[in-house]
């Protein structure tokens, strides 16, 4: 799994690549997201269009990271999810909790 990471309007993209599961994949993102906000940058948008798979720990990792963010006054939202990934979240009913886009520019102005 990697994360790369670029700014654009105060809001912060991580590019995650690979398999979020249980273990590595998960730790990276809570590590990412954790440190983006210590260092004040509470605006994240996660681009998911290259993930391959995730788990069911993978999807819990998201609603913390998500809690996490919300609770310390900052936006976190979900870009590119794969048909796969859209369905997961749509059995979980987590499509309701996540703001989801499939268009970078639309994610980057629904931030105020």
């Amino acid at each position: 799994m990697k994360i790369e990471d670029r700014l654009v309007n105060n809001v912060t993209i991580l590019d995650v690549s690979g398999k979020i599961t249980i273990g590595e994949g998960s730790i990276e993102v809570r590590n990412k997201v954790r440190s983006l906000l210590e260092a004040g940058k509470k605006d994240i948008l996660l681009n998911l269009g290259d993930v391959s798979y995730v788990d069911s720990s993978g999807i819990g990792e998201l609603v913390s990271c998500y809690t996490t963010v919300t609770n310390q006054g900052g936006q976190l939202k979900l870009l590119n999810l794969t048909k796969k990934m859209q369905e997961l979240l749509a059995i979980t009913k987590l499509l309701t909790v996540f703001d989801t886009y499939n268009d970078e520019g639309a994610a980057l102005s629904s931030y105020q």
